[in-house]
C-alpha cells in the first residue's frame, strides 16, 4: 500500500502511523522537538486520556524523516504541516488511506487505524509480549492490547494444543 502513494509527504505519513503504531490524531500533531532520532524514540505529547507516552521510530524510516524535516518543516513545529499554517487534518489522512487502499485493489475498508492495528499485530506475531506491545500503544489496559493477539495466527504465536503433547 505503501509503495501505492506517490507524494513523498503522504507515503512518509502512512509509513510512520505503521512503524510506529500512532494514531491519526497523534501522527497529525507531532512536531519536529517530538523525535529524538538519537535514541530512535518520539513522544505523543497528550494523547489519548491526556497522556505522554513514548513510541519507537523505526530505523529505516528515521533517515527518510530526518530528510523530511530538514526540506519541509521550516515554516512550522508541527511536522505534517497542513494548507493553514497548522498541522494535517486527520481527515486529510483518512483519504489519503482510502485513495492509496482503492490503488491496489483493497475491497475492505481502510482505515489509518488499520495500520496501527497491522503494527501491533505483527509486534505480537513476531513473538514480543503484550506486556511489552501495551505501552507502545498508549493502552492502560493488557485486556485492550489483547485483541491483538486475538487478531494474531495462532501458529506465528508458537501456540500449540496440550493435546499435542499428550500425543508424544
Amino acid at each position: 500500500m505503501f509503495e501505492a502513494v506517490e507524494n513523498p509527504k503522504h507515503r512518509l505519513i502512512l509509513e510512520f502511523i505503521y512503524s510506529a503504531g500512532l494514531r491519526v490524531s497523534e501522527v497529525v500533531r507531532l512536531k519536529k522537538q517530538d523525535l529524538e532520532f538519537e535514541r530512535r524514540i518520539g513522544w505523543v505529547r497528550k494523547g489519548k486520556g491526556g497522556k505522554d507516552r513514548p513510541f519507537i521510530i523505526a530505523r529505516f524510516l528515521a533517515p527518510k524523516l530526518g530528510a523530511y524535516i530538514k526540506d519541509s518543516c521550516k515554516k512550522s513545529d508541527y511536522l505534517f504541516l497542513g494548507l493553514k499554517n497548522t498541522h494535517l487534518s486527520v481527515r486529510s489522512v483518512q483519504e489519503i488511506v482510502k485513495h492509496a487502499a482503492v490503488r491496489v485493489g483493497i475491497k475492505k475498508n481502510v482505515h489509518p487505524h488499520t495500520l496501527r492495528h497491522s503494527f501491533a499485530t505483527h509486534l505480537v506475531e513476531n513473538g514480543y509480549e503484550v506486556c511489552v506491545v501495551q505501552p507502545l500503544l498508549g493502552h492502560n489496559s493488557a485486556e485492550t492490547t489483547m485483541v491483538y493477539v486475538h487478531m494474531a495466527r495462532p501458529a506465528l504465536l508458537g501456540v500449540e494444543s496440550p493435546y499435542d503433547s499428550l500425543k508424544n
